[in-house]
């Protein structure tokens, strides 16, 4: 039942997502650290929101990956210090 609501959460920001960006459709000026270039406000929305689950996802990853490593070395010690 967890899985559902998540997935309806889910469902439910991208559709806030989505809304708000299609309602933001004028051009905006971003500044690059070399140069400026017109975009419409809706890539830069989307382009954000993608660029931030990524770098979220990644960290989490990271973190999994810290604590599935730091599961190993723990049991790893228990079976030496049973033996």
């Amino acid at each position: 039942m967890k899985k559902q609501w998540n997935l309806l959460l889910a469902l439910i920001v991208v559709l806030v997502i989505a809304i708000f960006s299609v309602i933001n459709v004028e051009p905006v000026t971003v500044n690059y650290l070399f140069g400026k270039a017109d975009w419409p406000l809706i890539l830069v929305i989307i382009g954000s929101v993608l660029l931030g689950a990524l770098l979220a996802g990644l960290i989490g990853m990271m973190k999994i990956y810290q604590l599935q490593k730091a599961l190993k070395r723990a049991e790893n010690n228990n079976v030496d210090d049973n033996s």
